[in-house]
């Protein structure tokens, strides 16, 4: 993760500007005074840095929560800020590289908000989960360009070198995202995918709880998926390989086919690796056999009138509260006026849980600097907040 390690920490006149990046307001911990945020405004985006100190060095970094992409989004606004701010750069992993020509002018990246309030539909959609190097969906791409395939990938420098192949093969039919494949099939409508490929997940043997493949993903591939579509799983793990026949086997009719280092068009870094190790590879195709109808997710993030913040404060406590649907809990407070604070929340799914900062001011409450994603659980969570909020 791109960082600045400073003599000291220093802070400008909010808000402030440094070129094209502004600075709009400081957050403090105030559990900790040794974490700060800074609300930070560049290319569109909206997101915190984060000053941290410990004994030997002060470290300026992105916000996990609501880090952009590309990676020169965050190198640019922790360079500006310490120029803002004029801050002594004792050493860093930040190069004052121009922006990769690729990324800044190909709009293959998206955000969840994109798919949420218009997903496209005028074709046929394939999801990719978790591409890795992304020779697969580039290759199915090629291969299809009447398709529209969506690749979803958490590890940032796969995503940057998608994007820039993308751009140089000048490819149409492909839509990256940075986002936790199970939530985002919530956000599909129902009967408009022809494949979902899930080539060698992560097994978490140990931690099988965080597998991609489960129930309530087949539940919803089953939903999202065209009658004949297909939710293919490949992996190299015997042990995904059984849970896989297992929960593919749970619905009370289903259909599926199993194959043993099957040879297909194009493999993975990963699948080169261990062929070349001689490790069996299987392939567990599941084939969807019904019409679904429309799953809705009903309510919206709106607040109701904001009474005092300290009572708020007292009202909501640090208890993390737990009820069929999920959980919601404040994992950090922070001040940003005497009067103003914001709440670092974790909301949700117990599987899928989200994280979000919401601002509680004299007369308003609001999320920052986006809504949370609009699933169903993540809207439970927010009529909880906003009853303990305002009473």
């Amino acid at each position: 993760m791109p960082h600045l390690h400073l003599e000291s920490f220093k802070t400008p006149s909010f808000p402030a500007r440094c070129g094209d990046v502004e600075f709009d307001f400081l957050a403090r911990n105030a559990g900790r005074g040794d974490e700060s945020l800074i609300a930070t405004r560049y290319k569109g985006r909206e997101f915190f840095l984060v000053h941290k100190k410990n004994e030997a060095k002060e470290l300026l970094k992105s916000d996990k929560v609501t880090r952009p992409s590309p990676n020169f989004i965050v190198k640019h606004a922790l360079l500006a800020y310490a120029e803002c701010a004029g801050l002594n750069i004792l050493d860093s992993n930040v190069d004052n590289a121009p922006e990769n020509t690729h990324l800044k002018t190909h709009d293959a990246l998206k955000t969840i908000a994109f798919f949420a309030e218009n997903f496209p539909t005028q074709r046929e959609v394939r999801i990719e989960v978790g591409f890795g190097s992304a020779r697969h969906l580039l290759h199915q791409a090629e291969a299809n360009p009447d398709v529209l395939f969506m690749g979803l990938e958490i590890h940032k420098p796969s995503i940057e070198q998608a994007l820039k192949h993308i751009s140089i093969r000048n490819l149409s039919n492909v839509m990256v995202l940075d986002y936790d494949a199970r939530l985002f099939l919530e956000f599909v409508p129902s009967n408009v995918v022809g494949k979902i490929y899930v080539h060698f997940p992560v097994p978490w043997d140990k931690k099988p709880h965080r597998r991609v493949i489960s129930e309530a993903f087949l539940n919803e591939s089953i939903r999202v998926l065209k009658p004949q579509g297909t939710l293919e799983l490949r992996t190299d793990s015997e042990e995904y390989y059984r849970y896989a026949l297992e929960t593919f086997s749970a619905p009370g009719q289903s259909r599926f086919e199993v194959y043993k280092n099957r040879d297909i068009a194009v493999s993975s870094k990963y699948e080169d690796r261990w062929k070349r190790l001689e490790k069996n590879i299987y392939d567990v195709i599941f084939t969807c056999e019904t019409e679904s109808p429309e799953a809705e997710a009903i309510g919206d993030f709106t607040f109701g009138s904001t009474q005092n913040p300290a009572a708020v404060l007292e009202r909501i406590g640090s208890e993390t509260l737990k009820r069929e649907w999920g959980f919601l809990h404040v994992e950090r407070t922070f001040t940003i006026e005497p009067d103003t604070v914001m709440l670092r929340l974790a909301m949700g799914s117990f599987d899928r849980p989200e994280s979000c900062y919401v601002i509680v001011e004299p007369g308003r409450t609001r999320y920052y600097p986006s809504l949370p994603v609009r699933s169903r659980a993540n809207l439970a969570a927010h009529t909880l907040l906003n009853e303990l909020l305002h009473g």
